[in-house]
Parts: structure tokens; sequence; C-alpha cells
């Protein structure tokens, strides 16, 4: 199994727990410039850290099923049902709020994987913030969760 994060403190993160690693940098378009080769079967463990509305800090939670998000406009998109508990939304920018009152996760990269065609995806994220970039700074550089 592929283990597919975003950041360098995610990789360092993992790097103690899994030596087959791709960090794809964050966002959409990073995403598929490092993915977009691989064979659309491969097996892959999408761990990462993630924002959420209501959910605790430092909280390990499996994805459930994912959404693009842009709640600026409504049109009918695909969604991704995975095999977790919590919707995961992608969002192109840090998301810092939200009227979504469902314990959910925001992150910005695992629609991109899923809407590349990968038909193999698992999806773990570790909540970093509640909507607060200085939180997740803070958080994430101090390497607070291990």
């Amino acid at each position: 199994m592929l283990v597919i994060c975003a950041t360098d403190e995610e990789e360092k993160m993992l790097s103690k727990h899994f030596t087959d690693i791709i960090k794809t940098g964050v966002g959409y378009g990073n995403v598929y410039k490092a993915l977009h080769n691989l064979d659309r079967n491969t097996p892959i463990l999408n761990i990462g850290y993630a924002g959420s509305n209501n959910i605790p800090i430092g909280k390990i939670c499996a994805v459930g099923k994912s959404m693009n998000y842009h709640p600026g406009v409504k049109f009918k998109e695909r969604e991704y049902q995975l095999n977790g508990q919590y919707p995961c939304y992608t969002a192109n920018d840090f998301v810092e709020e939200t009227e979504i009152t469902e314990p959910c996760l925001f992150d910005m990269e695992l629609y991109a994987i899923l809407s590349m065609g990968f038909t193999q995806v698992m999806s773990i994220k570790i909540v970093s913030d509640n909507l607060n970039q200085k939180q997740y700074n803070t958080i994430t550089k101090g390497d607070s969760i291990k």
C-alpha cells in the first residue's frame, strides 16, 4: 500500500511508521503532478492533518465520504464513499469558517486523489485545528501530534 501525504511535517511523522510514502504537496495541482503517472488500481492510504468544525484536536478520524468544498456556489458533483465515519470536504484554501454543523473534516487533497480515478483509497485524518490557521501552524510546526 502506498502512503500519500501532503506536507513535510506529515512525511516526517509518517516516515517513523511507513517506507513507501509520496509527499504530494498541498492542493489539487500538486496532487495531480505527484500522482498522475500511478496505476489507478494502486492501493492508497492517504494520511494527513485536517481541520474540523468541532472534532477535538488530536483525534484520529477515518474518512467516510469525500466531497469537494465550495460554499459560495452550488452544483451537482460526485461524492466518494470510503469506509470510515467522518465526512471530509476538500477545499482550495484553508477553511476558517463553515455553516456545516455535523462533525466533519476539511483538507486540501483527498477529493483530488479520488477524482483522479484511484479505486482503492482509504483516508485517515488527524485533526490539527478547529478552523484556525494559527492553531494549525502551532500544532504541525511544533510536532505536537506524534
